[in-house]
């Protein structure tokens, strides 16, 4: 297979901006790594993005409130795609993802595709997920390919923990053999505590949850969520503990004593992911590794060393943009993104739809 050069587009579900990415691959292997950005969103549209999270089960494609948060951000996902500034062969696009409920076959990331390949000129791979979701599967997490790619050569057992607004983990055995999870909560929750009782969009550099105390109580029955009993795969919305967190008495803590307890039960809930052998090594990416809160939560729980992925040079920030461009690449040569140790599907499936490129987008 021809290596091509590939933009990968991520927008996560801690919905504070797209990650885009370049990478030259051919589906199997990365031959070089371009350059990376991140495009934070305004703020508001950031607030329109959480307000949707909220409606979502109930919305209609129609919905101007939708529409018009999809038009902005696939905007915005064309003027990261020009800030990079690279020739490049194709796009992968993931959107961003408003609803995920695999249990009812459904699972929705929003983004115009066949606008974001006339704004670029170029072709997009998009709609990673539906078909794992269709086929049974969890429809996530789909990065574990592509981390075994990456870590070819290093010692295993090895975990990989993405700390997004969802937290997700891939473990990679002898052989790459991998089973792959959400852990539980990533920062989403935690962003949430922080807008609502500071005004600020994330804990920064972990200094609110430094100055409180976990909850032990609160501790214990969020993490009595049946979630925890479920064997992986498994994966989550990003308001899967809605309820749970509601009804826990965390509202009840101080500021600084809540953050403190959200940040013990991201790592409480890493540490009781039930994995086939105890990892050698943990290696955090996602917004979550910037968080010294988190990841001394993280040392303190794990029974292993744990650090940023940049220890091995490679890009916390990127990692998941360069991801699904890695994606789009196995989408042109036909091979499989999901397996039935990583998502649950039945067997290893292709996914992803190509909106090509007419002569006049790329005029």
């Amino acid at each position: 297979m021809t290596p091509r050069r590939v933009i990968g587009l991520m927008s996560g579900t801690s919905l504070d901006g797209v990650d885009a990415a370049v990478i030259e691959t051919d589906g199997e292997r990365v031959f070089g790594f371009g350059p990376a950005l991140t495009l934070p969103y305004p703020p508001a549209l950031r607030a329109a993005l959480r307000a949707l999270l909220d409606r979502a089960p109930h919305l209609r494609t129609d919905d101007p409130a939708l529409r018009a948060a999809e038009a902005e951000l696939t905007a915005r996902h064309a003027e990261a795609v020009a800030a990079l500034g690279v020739a490049a062969d194709l796009i992968g696009f993931h959107g961003q993802t408003i609803l995920h409920d695999p249990k009812a076959r459904r699972t929705w990331q929003i983004g115009d595709a066949a606008a974001l390949a006339r704004a670029t000129g170029l072709a997009v791979v998009f709609d990673f997920r539906s078909r794992d979701v269709a086929a049974g599967g969890e429809g996530a997490p789909l990065v574990p390919v592509f981390h075994a790619a990456l870590a070819a050569g290093l010692p295993r057992p090895l975990a990989i923990l993405n700390i997004g607004g969802v937290a997700n983990v891939t473990w990679i055995g002898a052989g790459d053999t991998l089973l792959a999870c959400d852990t539980g909560p990533g920062n989403g929750p935690l962003d949430d505590w922080l807008t609502r009782h500071t005004g600020a969009p994330f804990d920064a550099d972990g200094a609110l949850a430094h100055a409180g105390q976990p909850d032990e109580a609160v501790l214990t029955r969020l993490l009595d969520h049946p979630y925890f009993r479920r064997a992986a795969p498994k994966s989550l919305d990003r308001l899967a503990f809605a309820e749970a967190l509601a009804t826990s008495g965390l509202e009840r803590l101080r500021p600084a004593d809540g953050a403190a307890t959200l940040t013990a039960f991201l790592a409480a809930a890493v540490a009781a992911t039930a994995l086939p052998a105890p990892p050698r090594r943990w290696l955090v990416t996602g917004g979550g590794r910037r968080n010294r809160a988190i990841m001394a939560a993280l040392r303190l729980r794990l029974a292993a060393p744990v650090d940023a992925v940049e220890t091995l040079g490679w890009d916390g920030d990127a990692l998941e943009a360069q991801c699904f461009a890695f994606l789009a690449a196995r989408h042109l040569a036909g091979l499989p993104i999901s397996f039935p140790e990583t998502t649950g599907a039945p067997e290893p499936l292709p996914g992803g739809r190509l909106v090509p490129v007419t002569s006049e987008d790329a005029r």
